[in-house]
């Protein structure tokens, strides 16, 4: 069943129930808010994420500060927050990191909702049972169970070598937040994907980044806007992996690849002399090459054809259209 802001309600039988947490669960669950973000038609992540966002922020901090995923506030120049109870504040962006994906956000009003703890994702065992709650309460939120803690390769240049993977999968992702066994935010949902686990069946699950990611760079984002650390090289392609072969999906147009005549179907060979197995070996060998504007020697075959090209990196945060002042 769809709710008034389109997302989807969880069915009653999978909801969690207050007896089975040694926590106040309906406490923990209002922490988590609806956010709305807009994005201008001409933002350099605008046709591919699209110009209206929405998903779900969890509110970490008694000041109003929110943690989401950073794929929903990218360049948005309109954040709103709304709350379960029907209050509805604006937000402004602090901060985005690439690296991990977590994006911060300030509400500019009083939202009236308590806090979630942040808590050590890296105690939560596979087996254990979770909440995988979206905004809007006990009909938004899934009893589900962590099932995997292993490596995730996004397409779009990105890594986690310990991301969390919960079953079964909630319709509403984005931003949403997983509760550990303690009543304490261990991850921000990031997306719904398929996963085999070695038996040849494929299930739906949530992948979810890890907050013990969060802990080492929250003041530097609260300060910086991003992580004070040099920036990846940043090609400004999609990737995936068909056969031990790393296989081009996309080129940002504008990006350093396309710049560099990359291609949409062009297979990678090489990376200097790196030979990738896969999107993750992939990036690492481009990440191994030096900081954003390093040269990226890369031997590629396009139409049975065998040629090199260099393509000179760039930092994907300058690409992006800044948060406007506050």
């Amino acid at each position: 069943m769809a709710r008034s802001d389109g997302s989807e309600t969880v069915p009653v039988a999978l909801q969690p129930r207050s007896g089975d947490y040694g926590y106040d669960l309906d406490h923990a669950l209002r922490s988590v808010v609806t956010l709305r973000a807009q994005v201008p038609e001409d933002a350099f992540t605008a046709d591919t994420l699209g110009t209206e966002r929405i998903g779900g922020a969890v509110l970490i901090r008694e000041d109003g500060l929110l943690l989401t995923i950073g794929y929903l506030i990218t360049e948005a120049q309109d954040i709103w927050l709304t709350t379960g109870e029907g209050r509805v504040v604006p937000g402004h962006v602090v901060g985005y990191d690439q690296v991990t994906g977590f994006g911060l956000v300030q509400a500019l009003g009083r939202l009236g909702i308590p806090t979630l703890p942040i808590g050590a994702s890296g105690e939560v065992q596979v087996g254990e049972g979770v909440v995988f709650a979206g905004p809007g309460g006990r009909e938004a939120a899934l009893a589900a169970r962590l099932v995997a803690r292993q490596e995730f390769a996004g397409y779009w240049e990105y890594v986690l070598e310990d991301a969390l993977y919960t079953a079964p999968a909630h319709p509403n992702w984005g931003g949403s937040a997983l509760i550990g066994p303690k009543g304490d935010l261990i991850g921000i949902g990031s997306i719904q994907l398929g996963h085999d686990p070695g038996d040849g069946k494929v299930r739906v699950l949530n992948m979810s980044v890890p907050t013990d990611l969060l802990k080492p760079i929250l003041e530097e984002m609260l300060t910086l806007g991003r992580p004070n650390r040099p920036p990846r090289p940043w090609l400004g392609i999609m990737a995936s992996a068909e056969e031990g072969q790393v296989v081009l999906i996309g080129v940002a147009q504008g990006g350093p690849g396309d710049r560099a005549g990359l291609r949409k179907g062009d297979i990678v060979l090489a990376v200097g002399r790196d030979v990738p197995a896969d999107e993750a070996s992939f990036f690492r060998a481009v990440w191994a090459r030096g900081e954003a504007g390093t040269d990226i020697p890369l031997l590629l075959e396009r139409d049975g054809d065998r040629f090199e090209v260099h393509v000179t990196s760039g930092d994907r945060h300058r690409f992006l259209k800044a948060a406007p002042l506050q």
